[in-house]
């Protein structure tokens, strides 16, 4: 049992190091000329599109490669739901996330750098507000009446 433990971490750490460090050297960028986020904020958004890309959406998106504002929203709030619970709107209070339009700023920071990509008819407008970060993160934990 510990030699597997120890060859699932040997592959973790292979894996880890194998992966190329082009998002932090973005996400360095991005912060040191926009501070409205945290890196957190980033890391997260990455791991959401990923979630989004590989989960219940991947049949939908079987056919194009391409992600859409809102089916990436989608898959934000399902990731933040399943990882944070209700302590997600706090979270991203704190790393600046208020709205789907921060989600969209960012975003598009991501795709100046060369992180994202995307459509020409893609616009931060497509990120206006999907839906209110209260509807979507805070009431689904209050108690029913």
């Amino acid at each position: 049992m510990k030699n597997l433990l120890l060859i699932g971490l040997v592959d973790f750490i292979s894996v880890r190091a194998m992966q190329p460090l082009h998002f932090e050297k973005a996400l360095e960028k991005i912060l040191s000329r926009d501070s409205r986020y945290e890196g957190e904020a980033y890391v997260f958004l990455k791991e959401a599109l990923d979630f989004t890309v590989s989960n219940e959406y991947a049949e939908k998106l079987a056919n194009s490669k391409h992600v859409s504002a809102k089916e990436l929203l989608m898959g934000f709030r399902e990731f933040a739901l399943k990882q944070y619970g209700p302590m997600a709107a706090t979270l991203f209070s704190e790393w600046g996330i208020n709205s789907c339009d921060d989600i969209g700023n960012m975003v598009f920071l991501l795709i100046e750098e060369g992180m994202f990509g995307k459509q020409d008819s893609d616009s931060p407008d497509d990120f206006k507000p999907y839906y209110s970060f209260q509807e979507a993160f805070v009431e689904p934990f209050l108690p029913k009446q």
